[in-house]
């Protein structure tokens, strides 16, 4: 067996094979770290069998082999591990085969993330008052967002005209942003999120954005998927709020070298 860097486009038939194994998706702030990592293939002689991912030299962010070539899983993973000094793994649960070649070295954990899915649970029409609106932002609402959100988000000018911000004003109030971004792993779907105005927060503003992301997502042949850090407990009360429901959790592990 050795292992060749490789571009993702190369390997994209594995990636779909790995996509097709997980129990449930992920959000964008995986896949971003996923997609900016360095791609290497697994190869016993000329056969491809699997696949890993490292992001910034040090942190292994995917890890595949096919089926017929499990029994040499374990082994394969630890020598991926001693070859590139990893120092951490970003693993989520919805990944059997990962996650179970994680826990056997016993490394440390610790919660990352909650992973969220639509329960499709119904709920009644919003009403908007008559001075609300939401809709994708334009460049118009630039200053506003920068001057709202800060530094909870980047890029503003890319994502405004990839339309991936959605501004929610009340007058010429803006209440609050969301943000969807289409998965470019997992086909058919998108992370939503929201950044409630300070100001105006413990009104159901939050709620309200995603909720509306949702119908915005299901208009439009999008399957709506979610995610929060662990620790932040108004983001996980606010999205189950409007129906979002988690079985999944991001695992940060950091590697133990061996004596």
């Amino acid at each position: 067996m050795n292992f060749k860097p490789c571009q993702s486009h190369e390997i994209e038939h594995l990636m779909q094979e790995y996509t097709q194994s997980l129990s449930s998706p992920f959000d964008s702030f995986l896949e971003h770290h996923i997609l900016s990592s360095t791609f290497y293939v697994i190869l016993d002689e000329s056969y491809e069998i699997g696949y890993y991912a490292i992001c910034n030299d040090r942190m292994l962010t995917q890890f595949y082999v096919k089926l017929s070539y499990l029994k040499a899983a374990q082994e394969l993973f630890n020598e991926v591990i001693r070859k590139h000094n990893v120092e951490s793994i970003y693993v989520y649960t919805g990944d059997e085969l990962f996650v179970s070649l994680a826990l056997d070295k016993d490394f440390r954990m610790t919660k990352q993330a909650y992973f969220f899915q639509d329960s499709r649970q119904e709920f009644p029409e919003i009403e908007s008052r008559g001075n609300e609106i939401f809709g994708q932002a334009t460049l118009d609402d630039l200053v506003p967002l920068q001057e709202m959100c800060g530094d909870f988000l980047d890029q503003y000018e890319m994502r405004i005209t990839s339309g991936e911000l959605f501004t929610y004003y009340r007058g010429p109030i803006l209440l609050g942003v969301g943000v969807l971004e289409k998965s470019n792993m997992l086909t058919g779907m998108a992370s939503i999120g929201m950044f409630t105005n300070e100001h105006y927060r413990n009104q159901g503003i939050g709620r309200t954005i995603i909720i509306k992301l949702k119908q915005w997502c299901y208009g439009h042949q999008l399957v709506p998927i979610s995610g929060c850090w662990y620790y932040n407990e108004a983001s996980k009360r606010t999205l189950e709020g409007a129906g979002m429901v988690t079985k999944t959790r991001l695992l940060n592990i950091t590697v133990i070298p061996s004596e």
